[in-house]
């Protein structure tokens, strides 16, 4: 992907949760990852994907597909409206090229190309509690991610507790509430705890159900993966 903007932006959490700090606030989240943080420098390199290759035919991208030793099912397009499903639009953002923009009041998250152009991808936010916005940074990104829940996750749900850092997380999987792909939203070099991430529950998508975190398609985040360089930055709004 060509002509990206680099730019060292702040992230803000927004005040529903009040009197909380962002990094307080974010341990409430369900979107903690294995791993740990991973200091960048400055933007990786990511494909120079053309913006023409976003979109295929419906029943080719949301198809059944082989990754990483996994065969991810395919997507009943029957049962996902349109409007959600990836395309290529005119941008609504007014972004630098290179930016990821979520628009949280549509369900949409736009990468901005050149000429006035963006992909867009249909996504299911945090429900009432757990909503973020700002400026920040995709710092780096993972394949099939482990799974950590945080401790106030698990005091929540005790029966996550197999799946807590002391045992290791849930493995990389079919199941894995992360999905094929994570990417990390991170404040001033600090791992804010916030991810993008697909998901296998594609029914979610449109709507407002997860613990805080912006979630694709399986075949959504996959394509957005390899068009995202680390670096970008990222406007949540």
């Amino acid at each position: 992907m060509t002509d990206m903007t680099d730019t060292s932006l702040l992230f803000s959490r927004r005040s529903i949760v009040s009197g909380l700090a962002l990094g307080a606030a974010a341990v409430a989240t369900g979107c903690t990852t294995g791993g740990g943080a991973r200091t960048v420098k400055g933007p990786g390199r990511a494909p120079k994907l053309s913006i023409n290759t976003a979109v295929t035919s419906y029943p080719k991208m949301y198809g059944p597909v082989s990754d990483g030793g996994f065969r991810i099912p395919g997507i009943p397009l029957n049962r996902v409206p349109e409007r959600l499903r990836r395309q290529v639009v005119n941008d609504p953002t007014g972004e630098a090229p290179g930016t990821v923009v979520v628009d949280t009041r549509s369900h949409y998250l736009y990468l901005v190309y050149p000429g006035r152009k963006a992909v867009r991808y249909g996504v299911g936010l945090g429900r009432a509690g757990f909503e973020w916005s700002g400026r920040a940074v995709v710092q780096w990104k993972r394949k099939w991610p482990t799974w950590t829940p945080p401790d106030e996750m698990i005091a929540r749900q005790p029966k996550l507790a197999k799946y807590s850092a002391d045992n290791g997380g849930m493995k990389p999987g079919l199941k894995n509430p992360l999905g094929a792909r994570a990417l990390y939203i991170f404040q001033n070099g600090e791992d804010t705890l916030y991810r993008l991430h697909g998901s296998p529950e594609w029914q979610s998508i449109g709507k407002s159900v997860s613990s805080g975190c912006v979630r694709l398609m399986n075949q959504d985040v996959m394509d957005l993966y390899d068009r995202v360089r680390n670096g970008s930055p990222i406007v949540v709004r």
